[in-house]
């Protein structure tokens, strides 16, 4: 049997039929515009029917077929079928029958010959042709329901391709997720599997790491834009703060998308993903699993620091008990170290954590010598930093007051600022005590002056309006940032 194409191209073919040219499932162009699903019109070729005359439509993408003798058939169809007919109503111009089934959408008709008509209308094929909708004529001994099964099996072919296609995707990403450069070669192995570019962004916007090609200054921009206007998905927030929940983004030769990155209602990063195609489903299952995998290796750094900065209590739990050398050789090991004397101790809120840690030691320290008022004594961030500088003309302090000026910035909290000390259990313990009560002075009676102004205004705001002056003379000797 036989469908011979009377205005289209050859015949129908599905966009993954057998034998049909296209990129390789694990070349670059794995997942672009030309693998999406559905057959083809050309695909039906298969029965037996041609196209009547050449057309540039015969590409079209099939997603079903329906058979209808309606003169209007268009209010039952939703677009991309193989519509089939045998004309039984069918006379005259028949322009506005085929206009309307152009408008709907329809990937193209099919007409049986020998039942209603001999052959297909010669209205019908100049219609077809001026309007580009693929003909078909279908010979009388092929049953409309031979094409269907036909499409019905190419539909559930490329749809087990599909599958076995992100399958693919997702073991090479888990492989490249195994590898050294961990989420940075996650990255680099999804930009090939979506033909287009890919970058991993912190929680504030800033590059971590992206494939050549990539609109990280888009992305940032759109990141940092306030309240998430123009966020599809909108956003998230807690406690007044505002997160995007999603980005995508479109124009013409351009597709991004943009997902957080962590388990908490705060991202703790973004990745990016373009491309100049849209995606297809398949593409967007990918780029799902890319998020899972840069996730779980988001989590994973982060148990992996929560150690890290339990060792680090640990050893300055040891350096206040007057153990200096075991502090030091727990640190060895893990390729750390201790700032040289003399040193100055910062002391700010545990949510400054991340904002210190580039620049110092930091432990978390529970104060037991001032207990809280109202219940538990909250912990406080500490950071031993260099007190001396090697330029001259900076006072000894000027280094760490340098320190503690950038993490009140970074991370809009003030920082209690002690004065030089040493190792030994008492002074290390006398520095820390005028860091801590520096910090609450500053928390306790000039939060209510800091004007709302911004992140970098509020720091600067307190550290010129007397913050300093009046820890000094309430705490004695410790000073606030």
């Amino acid at each position: 049997m036989g469908l011979r194409p009377l205005a289209g191209t050859s015949a129908c073919r599905p966009s993954s039929a057998p034998g049909a040219s296209g990129p390789s499932a694990s070349g670059p162009g794995a997942f672009g515009p030309t693998a999406s699903g559905g057959a083809g019109a050309a695909a039906v070729g298969s029965t037996g029917s041609r196209s009547v005359k050449e057309s540039r439509g015969m590409d079209a993408i099939v997603r079903w077929v329906a058979v209808s003798e309606l003169a209007d058939p268009t209010p039952y169809l939703e677009g991309g079928e193989l519509l089939l007919t045998t004309g039984l109503r069918m006379e005259g111009d028949l322009s506005g029958y085929v206009a309307r089934l152009v408008a709907r959408g329809v990937a193209g008709l099919g007409f049986g010959v020998g039942v209603s008509h001999e052959e297909v209308p010669p209205a019908l094929i100049e219609a077809a042709d001026q309007a580009g909708l693929p003909l078909l004529e279908v010979p009388r001994e092929t049953p409309f329901i031979a094409i269907g099964k036909v499409v019905s099996e190419l539909l559930a072919a490329e749809q087990y391709e599909e599958i076995t296609r992100a399958f693919a995707a997702q073991s090479r990403m888990t492989r490249a997720a195994l590898r050294p450069e961990g989420a940075y070669a996650v990255i680099d192995r999804l930009a090939k599997e979506v033909d287009g570019w890919a970058a991993l962004l912190d929680e504030t916007g800033e590059v971590r790491h992206a494939t050549r090609g990539a609109r990280t200054d888009v992305v940032s921009a759109e990141l940092t834009r306030p309240e998430g206007v123009g966020h599809e998905g909108g956003v998230r927030s807690r406690g007044g703060e505002r997160f995007p929940a999603s980005l995508a983004l479109s124009g013409p030769g351009e597709h991004i998308v943009v997902q957080p990155l962590g388990g908490g209602a705060r991202p703790r990063g973004f990745f990016a993903v373009g491309a100049r195609h849209a995606f297809s489903p398949v593409a967007h299952t990918v780029i799902n699993a890319a998020g899972s995998l840069l996730t779980l290796s988001m989590e994973q750094g982060r148990a992996h620091l929560e150690a890290e900065r339990r060792v680090r209590s640990a050893v300055l739990e040891l350096l206040l008990s007057g153990a200096e050398e075991q502090a030091r050789a727990v640190l060895e090991p893990l390729g750390g170290g201790l700032p040289g004397e003399p040193l100055v101790v910062l002391a700010t809120g545990p949510e400054a954590l991340d904002a210190l840690e580039p620049h110092a030691f930091t432990a978390l320290h529970v104060p037991a010598e001032h207990p809280h008022p109202t219940g538990p004594t909250p912990p406080v961030a500490l950071a031993l930093v260099p007190a001396t500088t090697p330029a001259p003309e900076k006072a000894p302090e000027k280094a760490a007051l340098e320190v503690a000026e950038k993490v009140a910035l970074e991370a809009d909290i003030p920082v209690g600022v002690s004065l030089p000390s040493g190792y030994g259990a008492a002074p290390l313990r006398i520095a820390i005590d005028q860091a801590s009560r520096a910090l609450e002075t500053a928390r306790r009676t000039h939060a209510d002056r800091v004007p709302e102004s911004g992140r970098a205004g509020r720091a600067l705001e307190g550290a010129e309006s007397g913050w300093a002056g009046s820890a000094l003379e309430t705490a004695g000797r410790g000073r606030v940032v």
